[in-house]
């Protein structure tokens, strides 16, 4: 089997990748693990795990003919952003809001069926992708060449690397990494509010409890992200809902009421680490997603990264000189070269804010309370993050 590309991975950003690269006129080959290719039915409980897309992602997935394939009443906008610092948010607060940027949205809050469920549906009707379910094996030494588990071979210009943190292709091409774990774990759940959200995302900063952010889903209903050290993480799984309702009530019953759990009536979690590899391009190997990086939830931006190296990568290999292969070295390195800026953006960014609120200094939480107080106060600053916060749409 023959390709120009070989997507190895099977969540959104690899299928927004194939998609992508299908729509374009290029031959295109997706790896799947058996069993995932079957039609996805829309559980009628919200999905814990939400992804919180800017305009970026937006404007990806409406070029693929995939955002018009969501579920409408499944979709929420983010309006605003309430953010506080430490124990007295009298002090310490930075309100950002999509009006002040001339935008009537910041981000939009989608969950992960319902996500997967609009690429899987664009991808059965992909005309130049074939969906290939199986385990990979070995890689031919100069990447030409990739081995299946059943023994059959595809071969690709260039392989597509969207195969997550641990990602198999990455390990292949001998590309190292930084790693440290954060010590947290992301602590999710859903639940409705007693009083209206307003289409506002409510984060607090909560010193050594971690960060707590509760974001706007459809309706009087809101999704729990708790970035918790991996101690109080194990305990939230262990407390019943009721427990949880308690420790969140401490920080939200001004804003958003009582909270009542939804169905599935119980908690989830996932480890947070940073990882950065030393390159995110290989022989004929380009990294996206969280194979080429994994940067903390605290901004909501994970995929959003994903996602924009998606279009880096499509406006690269299909702005090529016509006689470069799409895995031609130079092309690679243009890509690498201009996904370098807003990756390293990003994992400083969340790296400090993870480091400086997870601070108890007295001095530090001074200076944290200064520094929100003065940027929520001047709007250069203020527009600036939003503007950034929304993919820069208005560049």
């Amino acid at each position: 089997m023959r390709y120009e590309i070989g997507v190895i991975g099977n969540g959104a950003v690899g299928k927004a990748a194939a998609l992508g690269f299908a729509q374009a006129g290029l031959r295109v080959m997706l790896l799947c693990p058996a069993g995932a290719t079957a039609a996805r039915v829309m559980k009628p409980e919200w999905d814990a795990r939400v992804f919180a897309l800017n305009h970026t992602a937006k404007n990806l997935l409406s070029g693929l003919k995939v955002w018009d394939a969501l579920d409408p009443e499944r979709v929420a906008a983010v309006e605003s952003m309430h953010v506080f610092g430490d124990a007295d948010t009298t002090e310490a607060t930075l309100q950002m809001d999509a009006y002040a940027a001339h935008q009537d949205t910041m981000a939009w809050i989608i969950e992960d069926q319902n996500l997967n469920q609009a690429l899987d549906a664009a991808l059965r009707f992909a005309p130049n992708v074939q969906v290939v379910t199986g385990k990979t094996r070995e890689m031919s030494p100069d990447f030409s060449e990739l081995i299946l588990e059943t023994g059959e071979s595809v071969e690709a210009d260039l392989w597509v690397g969207a195969d997550g943190a641990q990602s198999w292709m990455r390990n292949q091409a001998g590309i190292g990494l930084d790693y440290r774990s954060y010590g947290q774990r992301g602590v999710v759940a859903n639940f409705s509010c007693s009083k209206p959200h307003h289409g506002v995302a409510h984060q607090w900063f909560v010193g050594e409890q971690g960060i707590v952010a509760l974001l706007p889903l459809p309706g009087q209903q809101v999704s729990l992200v708790w970035s918790a050290p991996d101690a109080l993480a194990a305990t939230l799984q262990a407390e019943s809902m009721e427990q949880l309702v308690q420790r969140l009530s401490v920080f939200c019953a001004g804003a958003l009421g009582e909270l009542t759990p939804l169905a599935p009536y119980r908690v989830q979690s996932f480890p947070l680490n940073f990882i950065s590899p030393h390159s995110i391009i290989g022989p004929q190997l380009a990294l996206v997603g969280d194979a080429a990086h994994a940067v903390h939830p605290v901004a909501g931006h994970g995929m959003n990264l994903g996602f924009s190296d998606v279009v880096t990568l499509l406006e690269t290999v299909t702005q090529r000189e016509a006689w470069r292969s799409c895995g031609d070295i130079r092309v690679l390195q243009r890509y690498a070269r201009a996904r370098k800026e807003e990756v390293l953006l990003m994992q400083c960014v969340t790296d400090g804010l993870v480091r400086l609120f997870g601070s108890s200094s007295p001095v530090l939480q001074t200076g944290r309370k200064i520094g929100m107080s003065l940027v929520n106060k001047l709007p250069v600053f203020k527009n600036l993050l939003i503007q950034h916060a929304m993919g820069n749409v208005a560049k």
